[in-house]
């Protein structure tokens, strides 16, 4: 028995390059589950018991076929009552807790334990008098298998994407009344533990960097500026106790810059046009579950089915970060292709122009035609999902909105733009009005100044339930460069135009569709970071790299775009009524496939592109990250040959970013709340 590190790395056998979900995947099943397959237990079946916290990292990782795979055959609930399986063995995934600790050695204690023997893995760092607990207990110790730190207490949610599953980081962290609080300490210790264990469980050591606190007189504005540099001081010290493990790197391997919400208030409310994020602001949707009405078979009433939006779906994974316009438009390309290839479509097209069919094309029929109903299936159930996004937003009239909203972002509109669609729209739903001023808010503070705020909100017909939403946003701070005048909203980036703007815009650089000029400033910060542009003065690092250090991180990153920069593609200009202007970007666009499966090969050929992937970056965004994010993630490690994993307290879709935002101000939120 004894308490071990994790053996991982981030590398995986032959060579191939591994992602982040997929080394949290095999860790848990073959460094854990897989590791108790020895001796006498490697043919016999297990139980597997879990606390309410590691039940979530598994299952945000693994399908209980995965587990079953590895000879589970029971999944329990550590504090439910459970039934004696004296002749088999149990695995234990729990965090280091005295509650549970204090469970597992009742379950294993005395003349009669539960289980024959008990591999114990636990999702963090234990402490020493919990170890000393269990040594303690000597009628334990024999039945004890392994004992192990497998430091994995984080939630994945994409191939390059985790949470800390704190959704009420927001109000913990940034409410009123929180500075020093136990909520506000135990939020971020809680955080800053499991932030540490991605790199323990990737076995990396990072650069900490985070945006620094800014000078002020409020006292009040500076507990929640300082909070990045408290993650990060958490983070770092977590780090610092990985040090003494076998194998842990003792130099820096990757970054890691830990921002907060202020950078970007705009990413959080702007309409974001690519079909996963549609998906996710149009239609009720229950996390990544859709109830989505299909054409019957029967010819009957549309009938209902769950479906699951997730990278198992190959058609979903292709096309997620598409525009929604340039996925509608491949989604039917993709039906005509296949239908007109596909040799059962064909012959049974003939049976119904009333020609013979042999013996022998009837066969073939019968067996191509699961896998063809199949394929269908798939394209049907995404082109109906792309159908029902169009008519939502003819419905409300989106793209007039989301063409003013990019407008404000990029200074091409102003005060008299905002009043006049108020004026002119009446009929558009109070979110997305108060979506459009708090952009707005963020462009121009100065317009909400006095009682000029609540003149807009009249204007609007909002609540004064929805003025709180705007106030609020000046507690989560402003950016660097914001205004004086500003109450802490403005976003100003690299302003190079003459009228107000909150970035710059960059549809000159790439293909892009029209209403997809959008990029959140996360997309340029971590372009600055790994050119190693980021002002010092206001991304700092909890350990300064040397410049030697420097110079081995650079000689370990494969930039091809930045050695050999793409010349910038010259605009194409499109009518005025046109909803593109340009096309997708390549980064996005993978190749056409002809039905909803053979875009498998294009992932695979693109993972074989990622063989020689330079040092990862990861990012973490305190108060929840946005899917625009995300796809700048994605788009990035294309670009710069460099993994970048977001991490965040939450991903927040638009409306449940508001509700979060609207809370911010209450002495007490109810986690009820903010259960969506």
């Amino acid at each position: 028995m004894s308490v071990s590190d994790s053996e991982s790395s981030s590398s995986s056998h032959g060579g191939e390059y591994k992602f982040f979900r997929q080394i949290t995947r095999d860790r848990l099943l073959f460094e854990m589950l897989g590791s108790t397959r020895t001796g006498d237990s490697k043919s016999t079946w297990k139980v597997l018991i879990m606390d309410k916290v590691t039940v979530k990292v598994m299952s945000h990782s693994c399908k209980m076929s995965d587990i079953t795979d590895q000879g589970i055959s029971l999944v329990e609930d550590l504090f439910r009552r459970r039934e004696p399986m004296t002749s088999m063995d149990a695995i234990y995934f729990i965090q280091p807790s005295k509650e549970n600790v204090v469970m597992f050695l009742s379950d294993m204690s005395g003349r009669e334990p539960l289980y024959k023997k008990a591999y114990v893995f636990f999702s963090s760092s234990v402490p020493k008098e919990l170890v000393n607990h269990i040594k303690c207990d000597t009628s334990v110790l024999p039945r004890i298998g392994a004992l192990r730190e497998m430091n994995l207490e984080y939630f994945p949610i994409d191939n390059q994407a985790f949470i800390t599953d704190h959704e009420g980081a927001l109000g913990e962290l940034y409410g009123k009344n929180v500075e020093n609080s136990r909520r506000f300490d135990a939020c971020l210790n809680t955080m800053a533990t499991r932030i540490a264990t991605v790199f323990a469980s990737l076995n990396e050591l990072p650069f900490v960097r985070y945006r620094a606190a800014k000078a002020t007189d409020d006292s009040t504005a500076t507990f929640r500026d300082s909070i990045p540099a408290k993650l990060a001081a958490g983070v770092f010290n977590n780090l610092l106790k990985y040090k003494c493990i076998p194998n842990f790197p003792q130099t820096e391997t990757c970054e890691l810059l830990i921002l907060d919400r202020s950078i970007d208030q705009i990413a959080p409310v702007i309409h974001e046009w690519t079909y996963d994020a549609m998906c996710h602001d149009l239609l009720e949707m229950d996390g990544n579950k859709y109830v989505v009405e299909l054409p019957s078979k029967t010819g009957g009433s549309p009938e209902k089915k769950e479906v699951l939006l997730e990278d198992q779906d190959l058609v979903w994974r292709e096309l997620r970060h598409a525009h929604i316009a340039d996925a509608s438009e491949r989604l039917h390309d993709k039906m005509t292709n296949f239908v007109s290839k596909n040799k059962a479509a064909q012959m049974q097209q003939s049976a119904r122009d009333g020609s013979e069919i042999s013996t022998r094309d009837l066969q073939k029929i019968v067996q191509a035609l699961p896998k063809y109903n199949e394929q269908v299936e798939k394209l049907t159930l995404h082109i109906e999902i792309a159908g029902k996004i169009n008519s939502v937003i003819r419905e409300l009239g989106l793209r007039d909105l989301g063409q003013l909203e990019q407008d404000l972002v990029f200074g091409d509109a102003g005060a008299k733009d905002v009043i006049s669609f108020l004026r002119m729209k009446q009929d558009a739903s109070p979110e997305n009005k108060l979506r459009l001023l708090m952009i707005y808010a963020c462009v121009y503070p100065e317009k909400f100044e006095g009682d000029k705020a609540s003149k807009l909100m009249q204007l609007a017909r909002l609540s004064n339930e929805d003025m709180k939403v705007v106030n609020n946003m000046k507690l989560l701070g402003g950016s660097s460069e914001t205004k004086k005048t500003s109450g802490g909203f403005s976003l100003k980036f690299d302003n190079q135009k003459t009228k107000q703007a909150a970035r710059k815009d960059r549809t000159d650089e790439e293909e892009t569709w029209q209403l997809f000029r959008f990029y959140p400033v996360l997309e340029e910060l971590l372009e600055k970071l790994s050119k190693r542009e980021l002002p010092k003065n206001e991304y700092s690092c909890m350990n300064d790299p040397s410049s030697t250090d420097q110079e081995r991180t650079k000689r370990g990153s494969v930039r091809k775009s930045h050695a050999s920069p793409a010349p910038a593609v010259p605009e194409r200009k499109a009518p005025a009524q046109s909803m593109r202007s340009r096309r997708t970007a390549t980064w996005a666009r993978t190749s056409n496939s002809d039905d909803g499966y053979s875009s498998d090969s294009v992932l695979k050929s693109a993972a074989r592109e990622f063989k020689k992937m330079g040092q990862r970056i990861f990012v973490f965004i305190i108060g929840g990250a946005t899917r625009s994010e995300l796809r700048a993630c994605h788009k990035l490690t294309t670009k710069l040959g460099r993994e970048i994993v977001l991490g965040c307290s939450s991903l927040d879709d638009p409306p449940q970013y508001i509700t979060k935002l609207k809370l911010l101000s209450e002495t007490e939120i109810s986690t009820e709340v903010l259960r969506f």
